[in-house]
């Protein structure tokens, strides 16, 4: 065939020119040289390992899942198995934890507003020589002086900066000195001070840049909580529907291997009769033996998935939870709307907690941004006080010899009087303080790093964005891609059962071998296997779309207040 090829399209170039020649000129089929046989293969030495080994002749185990009571089945639904998880999760109960902490931070933060109250009573007794005729006791003695204080006031800084103080004091002295006018003698007081920052510290001073990082940084935990919360549920939802599809894929290999075992009886049967060769009978054996391995590797499967789930639902070993054989009871979910790209974008800019996590950064780098500003500037503190003194005594007889005058009636009396006083002999007092240190150097370097900080949250707010478009992006493609690779299963699952339907009449009616027979079960259990798997991942999909645009949260309804409130450590 090959060489009438040939010769025809050699008549072709003769009949019709150059052209067609040029086209025969290119290689043809016939023109394929034959290769050359393969030389022998050099391989390297390998040692003889474990001579003689064979398989040992052991039993094969009970097909159970180990570490479980094997009957009956508890039921799980995945509305419970995500509420055991919100509520005892240890990774939420230390994010819910977090966030109660910045809560109390923020009290904390407020406490430098609080008003400062401060009493002092005092008592004091001394005695000193006489100097003189004037600063002695009676007949020349010793002076001796009893002094009473009562001193109360409060304290307290605005969030502006302003500071003040207000107190009050009292006291009451007894002196035997003979030159006094008045014994005892009470004095009173009243003083109202007010230091106001002009510049550094005016508007944003330590305590209200604390005040308003505790507040940040509250919001910033809140976020961290919601995203661990919205992590822990979609890591439950995909345990749990990768659990289903490992109790349908065991019974997937359950049903092959019943299968194989009645087609494996029937050659027996065949083949004691004569109707079929022995080896028919091995072949299926051979079958049934491969069949029972699935079986095995699909329990090891189930056994680990309820374990993993097992873990993201107590928190305590000894749970009773850890012996039940779980049984995934849902209903697998209707389907979404087709999601559509620009929609679940603007749904995720809205939604996602870690967007408010890197806004709460940015706002952290603004606050220290604009303290470390504020304290480049000069120290510039007004400061106004006030303070009334009262006086009052017991006015003694004046000493005539020296010339004294009788006090004025209203210096006579005790407390009462003194109060009374207060206005009569006022102090008043302003001033400006101004300080700064040359050089400034510890609020350079701060300016310096708080601008990096702010650089840094810019980058991150950016890489956020990108990350929430790369997540959405691909969750869209996930569950498109899911949805038709479901389809496309079931259509090759039912032709496939369809054809190993008709195998077996055609094996029945003689027309058809065991090795025709068992290799469409195969093909059936691999297409069944093929359909669990792209139901699972669209289950799966529509948890990452829930989880990519946000609304994990809301769909579940998570509330912060009721995250990590079961854990055994409470």
């Amino acid at each position: 065939m090959t060489r009438h090829l040939s010769v025809f399209a050699l008549s072709l170039a003769l009949a019709g020119g150059s052209a067609v020649v040029a086209r025969a000129a290119q290689p043809s089929v016939s023109a394929v040289s034959i290769p050359s046989p393969e030389p022998s293969p050099i391989a390297p030495p390998v040692p003889a390992v474990a001579p003689g080994f064979h398989a040992p002749e052991v039993p094969p185990a009970n097909a159970n899942v180990v570490g479980v009571t094997q009957q009956p089945f508890v039921g799980i639904s995945l509305e419970n198995a995500i509420g055991m998880a919100l509520l005892k999760n240890p990774d939420l109960a230390v994010a819910a934890a977090n966030a109660k902490i910045a809560a109390y931070q923020i009290g904390e933060a407020k406490g430098a507003y609080d008003l400062r109250f401060m009493i002092e009573p005092s008592i004091k007794h001394s005695k000193s020589a006489p100097e003189n005729a004037f600063f002695a006791g009676p007949k020349f003695g010793p002076v001796e002086q009893n002094v009473q204080n009562l001193q109360a006031g409060v304290s307290g800084q605005l969030p502006l900066g302003t500071e003040f103080s207000a107190s009050v004091s009292q006291t009451r002295v007894d002196d035997n000195t003979v030159v006094n006018a008045f014994d005892p003698y009470y004095l009173a007081s009243i003083n109202l001070a007010v230091t106001q920052p002009l510049l550094k510290n005016a508007g944003i001073n330590p305590a209200k840049l604390q005040l308003e990082l505790a507040r940040i940084n509250d919001d910033a935990t809140r976020a961290q909580a919601l995203a661990a919360a919205s992590n822990t549920i979609a890591g439950v939802e995909d345990v749990y529907w990768d659990l289903v599809a490992a109790w349908r894929n065991a019974a997937i290999q359950e049903s092959a291997l019943r299968n194989t075992i009645a087609q494996q009886n029937s050659n027996v049967r065949l083949a004691k009769k004569g109707a079929a060769a022995p080896i028919d009978a091995v072949e299926s054996s051979t079958q049934v033996a491969v069949y029972q391995d699935n079986v095995f590797s699909a329990l090891q499967t189930v056994s680990e998935l309820q374990n993993q789930l097992k873990s993201m639902i107590v928190d305590d070993p000894a749970d009773p939870i850890w012996q039940a054989n779980l049984m995934p009871t849902s209903p697998v979910r209707q389907l979404p709307q087709a999601p559509k790209l620009d929609q679940e974008l603007a749904r995720a800019m809205q939604h996602r907690p870690e967007l408010a996590q890197v806004q709460a950064e940015q706002a952290q780098a603004s606050a220290s941004l604009a303290y470390a500003k504020n304290q480049l500037l000069p120290e510039v503190n007004l400061q106004v006080q006030y303070q009334g003194n009262g006086f009052a005594g017991n006015a003694l007889p004046p000493l005539a010899q020296f010339g004294a005058q009788t006090p004025p009636g209203y210096l006579g009396g005790t407390f009462g009087q003194a109060y009374g006083n207060l206005g009569r002999f006022p102090t008043y007092s302003a001033g400006v303080v101004i300080s700064t240190p040359l050089g400034n150097r510890t609020a350079r370097a701060s300016l310096a790093a708080a601008s990096e900080q702010a650089r840094i949250a810019n980058i991150q707010s950016k890489g956020i964005d990108q990350r929430i478009l790369f997540d959405v992006r691909n969750a869209v493609q996930g569950y498109q891609s899911a949805v038709a690779r479901l389809y496309a299963a079931r259509r090759a699952r039912e032709n496939a059962a369809a054809v190993y339907a008709s195998e077996q009449r055609k094996f029945k009616n003689g027309a058809s071998t065991t090795f025709l027979v068992l290799q469409r079960e195969t093909e059936l259990v691999a297409d069944e296997g093929r359909e669990l798997q792209a139901q699972t991942d669209l289950n799966k999909a529509v948890v990452e779309l829930q989880r990519a645009d946000g609304t994990i949260l809301a769909a579940n309804g998570v509330t912060l207040a009721k995250l990590g409130t079961g854990d055994a450590q409470k």
